[in-house]
């Protein structure tokens, strides 16, 4: 989608992104969304202006007194709550993680042909410093019934068309995720309170999945018997083949999944694209690997264009969902322009296809090698 412009001729995103890196670019107006080249997630924690931005509905307005927001929790418990976020903090203990955010359509635009939606590219991911509460804690607090088995999340974001009021998004997750020690109820980033692109005063974090259940603006949740129907759990969105699927095949909607663990990427984020180089010198090269709800247990890269590949080297993630960022030294003995390619692994064996894979009608799960141009002089 085309970014439209103001008179000034400036985008009318540019308010929106006013406290974000200038290295933020905005690649659909409404709903906002925004992309981070990945030259600008080298950073171990993504700083909050370097953060991608992807809303379904507009922007609400900022809460007046965050302490008084309200959460509700209704449906199959053992009882009702309606939790003000002063009370979340106070009757729950406090976590702190760096765990990778990513929308479910990074890497969209590697399909060919296009298909629908935001035309990521490797750019809709970030890792930050979350800080919360569990929401299983929370979820025991109201008490689950044996019934319990999917959540519903709301928020109070506005739908883009005013006629039709529905929420813009209403996703959920089976309750095993739910209690997963990971997912957490969000109230800071990055050691400070949510800024409201983010889902201030209240979000859901839930790691290695598709960004769309990280519900922003959290005002309810509905414990259900069975799958949610909110917004966008239609049988297209957030839904893949469960088999590898390519263009023209015979598409039933009804047979698709819930798109769930993102699948595993690596992306290099030093040198930047077109950087100069020297030749017949070591070059450095760094990068950030994740792999949804498996281990990166391998990157390699390229200098011949995955000809032959050299294994990089891992360091640990600082706790579960934290990417794993890589190094090594790569040399060109000759001069003019020369591509840097790399591919991670994970723990059950998948590795990043040298094209994007599986294409679909939506566009989900494109996680092909990542490739920069470096010009060698």
């Amino acid at each position: 989608m085309a970014v439209g412009k103001a008179k000034s001729g400036r985008s009318t995103a540019d308010a929106a992104l006013a406290d974000k890196d200038p290295a933020i670019f905005a690649i659909s107006e409404r709903p906002l969304v925004a992309e981070t080249p990945p030259e600008a997630l080298n950073d171990d924690t993504t700083p909050t202006e370097k953060f991608f931005i992807r809303n379904n509905g507009e922007t609400p307005p900022v809460p007046r007194e965050a302490e008084r927001w309200n959460l509700s929790i209704d449906g199959e418990v053992g009882r009702a709550v309606r939790l003000s976020l002063g009370e979340i903090r106070q009757k729950f203990a406090h976590v702190t993680q760096r765990m990778v955010l990513e929308c479910g359509g990074n890497g969209r635009a590697y399909f060919s042909p296009k298909t629908e939606g935001v035309q990521w590219h490797h750019g809709g991911a970030g890792c930050a410093e979350w800080t919360g509460v569990r929401l299983r804690d929370v979820l025991k607090f109201a008490g689950l019934r044996e019934t319990a088995r999917f959540t519903g999340h709301f928020g109070i974001d506005p739908a883009l068309d005013a006629d039709h009021p529905s929420p813009p998004i209403s996703r959920g997750i089976p309750i095993a995720k739910a209690m997963d020690e990971n997912t957490l109820l969000v109230f800071a980033m990055n050691g400070k309170e949510l800024r409201p692109i983010h889902g201030f005063p209240l979000r859901l974090i839930v790691p290695g999945w598709a960004g769309s259940v990280s519900h922003k603006w959290l005002s309810r949740i509905l414990i259900r018997k069975d799958r949610h129907d909110g917004t966008l759990m239609d049988p297209w969105h957030y839904r893949v083949p469960s088999d590898l699927s390519h263009y023209g095949s015979s598409f039933d909607p009804m047979t698709f999944v819930d798109l769930e663990s993102m699948p595993v990427r690596s992306i290099i984020t030093a040198p930047a694209e077109g950087a100069k180089v020297r030749a017949n010198t070591n070059v450095a090269i760094r990068g950030a690997a994740w792999a949804g709800d498996q281990i990166v247990t391998r990157v390699e890269v390229s200098s011949d264009q995955g000809v032959t590949w050299q294994k990089a080297e891992l360091s640990p993630p600082k706790n579960p969902y934290d990417w794993t960022r890589f190094t090594a030294m790569i040399c060109f003995s000759s001069m003019g322009t020369h591509e840097v390619w790399s591919r991670a692994t994970d723990s059950a064996g998948k590795i990043q296809p040298n094209e994007a894979q599986g294409w679909n009608p939506q566009g989900y799960g494109a996680n092909p090698v990542h490739r920069i141009a470096l010009n060698v002089i």
